[in-house]
């Protein structure tokens, strides 16, 4: 199946011009699409005209010579005792949550077998780089989850690109944030109110793929998002599959131009568990491979990068269901949390927490 595909561009022609939560009934059925796409896949693909493919493209370059340079140039950039926050986080690092979630392991015995993940051989073999985006708040209990960037030397358009790209992809989160919580029948801002000053992240991560680039080698393994919503630009390599709420495994195709959007686990715990966070994973395939053959012959880089961005609730915020989601029978399972408090046991269970006695 092909995910939906929204145009933003007819809602932010009017978003700007509507006062609160009055909006047009034809732009309402746009809005349930979103929630219903939301609810039923964990995906989304949008086209946002302030974010285009020569966006990517810039940022992917960049991203592309970064990863290249030796892992002990990389290493500089390392922020463990940070929790990874910030900075570059190696490859051999990442633990995929199918690893060490029991309840999880369990879950996935019961999926059918033409539906099953790759079973990943040990921790993630990709690279990843985490860069804040947006204004932090002067006074919060989560400091490290809101610490100051670390920029590579030999790279004077660094900052520039990536707060540009950032700002553009948090941008396309916020507008479908506002569409969900209308076709969620909730208050406009209910979602965004609570991303104010929130720790997003871009988080590209970097996949060698001449030396990782066999079928099945698994860059990211089966595991959710602990996030709000999470926003990709498209990867010049295929790999990408996502579960739908059903449990139809999925290979997913960006079209140039499009952004894909997923959930987190922030959203399942503000709808009570209406809206899942989506399960995915990255893995060579037979269409990676066909893309490794193209890129080698077009002498392009072998670095598989993806655009990620985590757009995150504000640490201080309390995470629990909002309006008539906190009537819903499975709210009990989403008690009130700070969202800070929720994301460090989160980190803690995949391997990023580090130990903050570490320099």
């Amino acid at each position: 199946m092909e995910l939906t595909v929204i145009d933003l561009s007819p809602y932010l022609e009017i978003a700007g011009k509507s006062a609160g939560d009055s909006i047009d009934p034809q732009y309402r059925g746009l809005c349930s699409e979103v929630s219903r796409s939301l609810r039923e896949t964990g995906a989304l693909l949008v086209k946002d005209p302030r974010c285009s493919a020569e966006d990517n493209d810039r940022f992917i370059d960049m991203m592309e010579r970064y990863f290249e340079r030796p892992g002990e140039f990389k290493r500089l950039q390392e922020r463990r005792h940070l929790h990874y926050q910030v900075g570059v986080t190696p490859e051999g690092v990442e633990v995929p949550r199918s690893l060490v979630d029991k309840e999880m392991q369990e879950k996935l015995k019961a999926i059918p077998k033409e539906f099953q993940p790759s079973t990943p051989k040990g921790p993630d073999p990709k690279w990843r780089y985490m860069w804040r985006v947006g204004p932090r708040p002067s006074k919060t209990r989560f400091q490290e989850l809101n610490s100051e960037p670390v920029i590579p030397e030999g790279f004077p358009e660094w900052q520039d690109t990536m707060d540009s790209w950032g700002c553009k992809m948090i941008s396309a989160i916020e507008a479908v944030a506002e569409m969900a919580a209308i076709g969620f029948g909730l208050p406009k801002d209910s979602f965004t109110s609570l991303m104010k000053q929130g720790p997003h992240l871009l988080a590209p991560t970097g996949s060698d793929l001449q030396r990782y680039g066999q079928v099945g080698t698994v860059f990211a393994g089966y595991h959710y998002d602990l996030n709000f919503l999470t926003i990709h630009g498209r990867s010049r390599f295929p790999g990408l599959n996502i579960w739908l709420r059903n449990g139809q495994k999925v290979e997913v195709k960006v079209p140039v131009g499009c952004l894909l959007i997923q959930t987190g686990k922030q959203v399942e715990w503000l709808t009570a568990g209406d809206c899942i966070a989506g399960m995915h994973e990255v893995v060579v395939t037979g269409r990676t491979v066909d893309a490794i053959k193209l890129a080698t012959e077009q002498n392009r880089s072998l670095w598989r990068v993806s655009s990620t961005l985590f757009a995150h609730i504000a640490s201080d915020a309390v995470l629990k269901p909002l309006g008539h989601f906190a009537g819903s029978p499975l709210a009990a399972r989403y008690p009130p949390m700070c969202a800070g408090e929720f994301v460090e046991q989160e980190l803690a269970v995949i391997n990023l927490k580090g130990n903050k006695t570490e320099p």
